[in-house]
């Protein structure tokens, strides 16, 4: 049993897991019978070919169960029309009754014709639905004329069950299967990713079954047929072998008709120069439809012996096409989907299945722009095998359909739900919220001043921090409490979130600081989202000072529009952010862009950190502030134009006077420091090579030299033109906490 199981690919073991929930979560014997009390009357309705292959084994299963269901079948859309060969007559074929016939397409094939055969549609469905008085609707995938169906069955208090709700694809399809999951009661969906894209649509997670994809039951039962060869030959002619054909299939893009189009002319003459006998079908009946013919007979496609065009083709005997075909080349569903099951080869065109999950039989073309690209791909993938995928189903959806379908209860009420996330309840809008002003509140926590700031600095708050942490947290809610007020009532705006700036190291996804400075004393392991948020009732983001200043620059600064940059803050101590694509670097344990602890010495100064020759321990101000002390200390430091006031404290500052007034030891003390943090920012160079780097904090202009210098002698020639530049933000660590807030309240990534 456990080399069974372990045989079996991640997709099979998950569908098989979810089978076994499904059974443990069965309603005991006689729950459902207790809400029908009678056959459930299921209505299936198909549209074109394409959807009755997915619903032909569905309603098999439930024609096999009489004393269950009751089914009743409408077809319109396509099935009724000349030219596509009135594939209506294949169902009457398969044994079923047809209950009704609507005639709903309206010729044109352009975007007009679109919205009209909905408006047909919706014009004739009531009648039917009225008629046949269904428990529950079956509507398949993504098609207008699916979407006129589940509308009408939704005005009209009918159950819908909605099949391959929550996939994704790149057209206009995209928005038309997403209206019908939320018009849908049910969803029986194929794969776990679509089962996670219809729980984040809202949709309540006990009515989604993950069925995997009805076709893929007769696909992967039936695709080896004995007589095979016989269906090749009948569609290619005799002197076609196996694997040395192609299928094609391409089908127009309604929202971008013209380079679909030309996607298709450019397909068509690449067929042409490779030269294989193909089996092309003729595209859906799509806006662009009309335009795609006139390409197809402009090449003469009809008439060249290499090439077999057909309207449709039996859908058994398309699986035999499809699974010993060479290649299967265009933008159907069918490629990205069904074609995985045998591993047959494809080249997929154009953006119409963009985000479908695929095997990796599937080769995409995007940007199909040539015919010479598409003529590569085929030479790459025709005569090729790959694994079978099984993404799409295991072959056991029906029997979980029809499982899932008799635990309706039609009791239950009729009105949809929707499971949304919890949110905090809003005020009701008038005028005054209108003008107001949208806002952040942003707090940055440092070693000597907590300072609260309005926005971009409409107006700043600053006190002495506090030395313990209950005074601490007590005078941030008191502070940001005031400023909320202030911001509403003088300065009309409205604060939308609260980012908060702070030393040390933070788990901005939780709000914690895990590990402060030494300058902040009792400020490990604090929550500080959860007071501020309970006291103000706003969302709060949090994230390392550091950060916030890498932040506002990407914001406001030299950063703005640049995807990958440095910055580093030179000021009592040595910090920064480092951006990568646009986004944040945090680490895996929220410690990355430590800068200030970048050893540049295996012996130097000792460093606050505990260890010896990082570059905080030769560059920040700190460390400046105590070679100073050390040189008046030894009467090196005061020279003439240099004095102290009576008890006037020594700085850094006094470092960099003395310096500029001449005084050699000051000035190799500065050349040290300004030569470590050049080699510290070489090594940032080196190890994530940004595109610019930016010196925030007081000491940002006096290095901005010496670190242009160290680069030139000491990077590689790849990175010595990289640019450094001074910030000109005057508030960086406050201006990044409200750039927290601003961006995810604007849907902004951060």
């Amino acid at each position: 049993m456990h080399a069974e199981q372990s045989s079996r690919n991640p997709h099979e073991r998950y569908f098989l897991s979810m089978q076994r929930a499904w059974d443990r979560a069965e309603k005991p014997e006689g729950t459902a019978e207790k809400g029908r009390r009678r056959q459930l009357r299921v209505c299936v309705a198909t549209c074109n070919r394409a959807d009755y292959s997915k619903l032909a084994p569905i309603m098999f299963g439930i024609k096999a169960q009489p004393e269950n269901f009751e089914l009743e079948v409408v077809v319109l859309g396509s099935h009724l029309i000349d030219d596509y060969g009135n594939t209506f007559r294949m169902i009457e074929q398969d044994d079923f009754d047809i209950s009704s016939k609507l005639h709903t397409i309206v010729r044109g094939e352009d975007e007009a014709a679109m919205v009209e055969s909905v408006g047909l549609a919706l014009v004739k469905l009531p009648d039917v639905l009225q008629r046949l008085q269904p428990d529950i609707l079956l509507v398949h995938g993504d098609r207008f004329d699916a979407l006129a169906l589940a509308t009408a069955a939704a005005l009209m208090n009918v159950r819908i069950l909605h099949l391959e709700g929550g996939e994704v694809s790149g057209t206009i399809d995209d928005s038309i299967r997403h209206a019908i999951s939320k018009l849908a009661h049910y969803h029986a969906c194929c794969t776990r990713s679509a089962e996670q894209h219809l729980i984040a649509m809202c949709e309540d997670h006990s009515r989604i079954l993950l069925a995997g994809c009805p076709s893929y039951d007769k696909l992967l039962s039936a695709h080896r047929r004995d007589d095979y060869m016989d269906i090749i030959h009948s569609w290619l002619g005799d002197d076609v072998k196996e694997q040395d054909y192609i299928v094609a299939l391409q089908h127009p893009v309604t929202t971008d008709i013209k380079n679909s189009i030309k996607i298709y002319e450019l397909m068509l003459g690449a067929l042409i120069s490779f030269k294989k006998r193909t089996l092309i079908l003729f595209p859906n009946i799509d806006a662009g439809l009309k335009e795609m013919v006139r390409v197809m007979r402009k090449k003469g496609i009809e008439r060249d012996p290499n090439f077999r065009a057909v309207k449709h083709v039996p859908f058994d005997q398309f699986i035999q096409l499809v699974s010993h075909a060479g290649c299967m080349i265009g933008n159907s569903s069918c490629g990205v989907r069904e074609a995985g099951a045998f591993g047959t080869p494809v080249i997929n065109l154009g953006t119409r299945q963009t985000g479908r999950e695929t095997g990796e039989n599937v080769l995409h073309v995007r940007d199909a722009d040539t015919q010479n690209k598409i003529y590569h791909a085929l030479e790459l993938q025709f005569g090729k095998r790959y694994p079978c995928s099984k993404i799409y189903g295991d072959g056991n959806a029906v029997s979980r359909i029809l499982k899932f379908l008799q635990t309706i209860d039609l009791d239950e009420p009729l009105q949809k739900t929707f499971c949304f996330p919890t949110v905090k309840e809003c005020i009701s809008q008038d005028i005054d919220h209108i003008l107001e002003t949208q806002s952040a509140l942003a707090v940055d926590l440092g070693g000597t001043n907590l300072r609260v700031a309005i926005g971009k600095i409409v107006k700043k708050y600053s006190q002495s921090n506090p030395k313990t942490y209950e005074d601490r947290i007590a005078l941030i809610l008191t502070m940001c409490s005031e400023a909320v007020i202030d911001a509403a009532v003088n300065l009309n705006c409205r604060i939308l979130g609260v980012g908060i700036s702070t030393g040390g190291r933070v788990n901005p996804q939780s709000g914690m600081i895990l590990h402060s400075t030494k300058l902040i004393q009792e400020w490990n392991s604090v929550d500080i989202r959860t007071p501020v948020s309970d006291t103000l009732h706003l969302p709060v983001w949090v994230d390392n000072d550091g950060n916030c200043a890498a932040l506002a620059e990407r914001k406001f600064g030299h950063g703005k529009g640049i995807e990958n940059f440095v910055t580093v803050i030179t000021g009592t101590g040595i910090g920064g952010g480092i951006v990568q694509h646009g986004e944040l670097v945090h680490g895996s344990t929220f410690c990355a862009a430590e800068l200030g602890h970048i050893m540049v010495s295996l012996d130097g100064p000792e460093c606050s950190c505990g260890s010896r020759g990082c570059i905080e321990a030769y560059a920040s101000g700190a460390a400046l502030q105590r070679e100073a002390k050390r040189l008046h200390d030894e009467d090196l430091l005061l020279s003439e134009g240099l004095s102290l006031k009576k008890d006037e404290q020594v700085t850094a500052v006094h470092l960099i006077s003395a310096a500029h007034l001449g005084n050699s030891i000051a000035e190799a003390v500065l050349r040290t420091a300004g030569t470590a943090l050049g080699v510290g920012i070489v090594n940032i160079l080196h190890t994530v090579n940004p595109g610019l780097v930016v010196l925030s904090g007081v000491l940002a202009s006096f290095y901005e030299s010496p670190v242009q210098q160290v680069i030139r002698q000491r990077a590689l020639s790849s990175a010595q033109d990289i640019r450094v530049v001074t910030s000109e933000l005057e508030e960086p660590a406050l201006l990044g906490a409200a750039s927290m807030v601003l961006d995810y309240t604007t849907r902004r990534t951060y």
